[in-house]
């Protein structure tokens, strides 16, 4: 066998298990999910596990920038150390029962460790050590081939994107962004790019939107509601890319004096479009690196993230629930989006309006406070909470763990607009169909 049918063979296998892992559900018990995300809950099931792997991820995390001396390079680090800190008062509050029944209810703090923080800062590893057979062995670059003509016009990314896109949807957020970084300090993304795939298709996954729509009893409209959130959060993806800021990110490369490796735009078709695919595919299985470097060096990464996202999760959680539920801030806020709601004519607009203001805190915080209302406000506010994609419990902290520099004022900025873009599709669909 010559080194391109072992480079082949390679491709092969190694793109089939990576496929498996990351988009296959199967069903284990009475649970159907992703590969990965099975090993995650069998871990988390181990007696004692979960209090004390989240105990020392957010220890070590919050002690990382101060060992490193890193937490005082710019204003940013000083404020993100802070709340690092104030994340590990509150994760030893919630484990404990130590200090006021405001933090250490079952819906605040505990909450916010249990059902975010831990599961997040566990999967991002986990999934770190089956990512190479996702990104190193010629998938990406295959199906950059094949999706090149549509995800360049449309969203202003390269073809490959499609695979982060994907990995949202059946994994999280946290896998597609473990995917979006690596592959961004590849070379393979601009900023610009990046910072599109970050805001735009990292969003919760097919999993966390069946515990909303449970939570709200609308899982009878289960394929309404999927296929309207994948549909709009898409749509405002490819609006956004168009909209400041993320007109105006930099064209950059993470390492401008490395190799640059850009996507294929050539117009193919047919046959000839598969056999730029494969060969894509094949020649870049040949020259990876081997399975265990790969491995190594993208654990190393998974738990940086993991260290770097902990702290800052349990701490922008735990506060945006408070405010969220315990004063009348989002009641002020709301009204940002009421002209919206009210000239659209939403059912129940103050209260739809609210919700969306609620998203930049938490995506599942809204759907708590909906389970009373009609079923068109509530099917809104479901579409709205996943479309958005952004909140500071904690799909922000990791789009900020990252190495894309996009700041935070742009990230408040991309999520104005995609609740502004989610309501004006979602409302008359919800009047139309419910």
């Amino acid at each position: 066998m010559d080194k391109r049918q072992k480079a082949s063979l390679k491709f092969i296998l190694f793109s089939l298990f990576g496929i498996f892992m990351f988009f296959i559900s199967i069903q284990i018990g009475d649970v159907k999910t992703i590969p990965i995300d099975h090993l995650v809950k069998a871990i988390l099931r181990i007696p004692y596990f979960m209090e004390g792997y989240g105990l020392i991820i957010v220890l070590f995390g919050t002690l990382m920038p101060f060992v490193l001396k890193t937490w005082n390079k710019s204003n940013l680090n000083k404020v993100l150390s802070i709340l690092n800190i104030a994340g590990l008062v509150f994760v030893i509050m919630s484990m404990f029962k130590i200090g006021p029944e405001i933090i250490t209810q079952e819906s605040m703090g505990p909450y916010v460790l249990n059902k975010v923080v831990v599961p997040v800062v566990l999967i991002v590893p986990v999934g770190s050590v089956f990512l190479s057979f996702l990104v190193s062995y010629g998938l990406m670059e295959c199906v950059g081939t094949f999706m090149e003509p549509i995800m360049r016009p449309v969203f202003k990314t390269p073809g490959r994107s499609a695979i982060d896109a994907v990995a949202s949807f059946v994994g999280s957020y946290s896998l597609a962004l473990l995917v979006t970084n690596r592959v961004y300090r590849e070379n393979k993304y601009t900023t610009k790019e990046a910072a599109i795939i970050a805001t735009g298709f990292s969003t919760v996954s097919a999993t966390f939107m069946i515990i909303t729509l449970s939570t709200l009893d609308l899982m009878e409209h289960w394929n309404m509601f999927f296929w309207t959130s994948l549909i709009i959060t898409f749509i405002a993806t490819a609006i956004t890319a168009r909209l400041y800021p993320l007109s105006r990110m930099p064209e950059d490369y993470f390492n401008p004096e490395g190799e640059i490796e850009e996507a294929e735009q050539k117009k193919l078709k047919g046959k000839e479009l598969f056999v730029q695919a494969w060969d894509t595919g094949v020649e870049n299985a040949m020259y990876s690196d081997s399975v265990w470097d790969n491995t190594v060096s993208n654990l190393r990464d998974g738990v940086k993230l993991a260290l770097n996202i902990g702290p800052t999760m349990m701490s922008i959680g735990v506060i945006s629930l408070l405010i969220a539920q315990y004063t009348g801030v989002f009641d002020i806020l709301g009204y940002i989006f009421y002209p919206i709601t009210a000239l659209m004519r939403a059912p129940d607009p103050l209260l739809v309006a609210k919700a969306s203001t609620i998203t930049i805190a938490d995506m599942y915080v809204p759907a708590i406070i909906s389970t009373a209302a009609g079923i068109q406000t509530k099917f809104i506010i479901a579409v709205v909470c996943i479309s958005e994609v952004l909140f500071f419990s904690a799909s922000i902290p990791c789009i900020l763990a990252t190495d894309i520099p996009i700041k935070v004022k742009d990230i408040v900025i991309i999520w104005f607009e995609r609740v502004v873009i989610s309501l004006i599709l979602v409302i008359p669909i919800a009047k139309i169909f419910f």
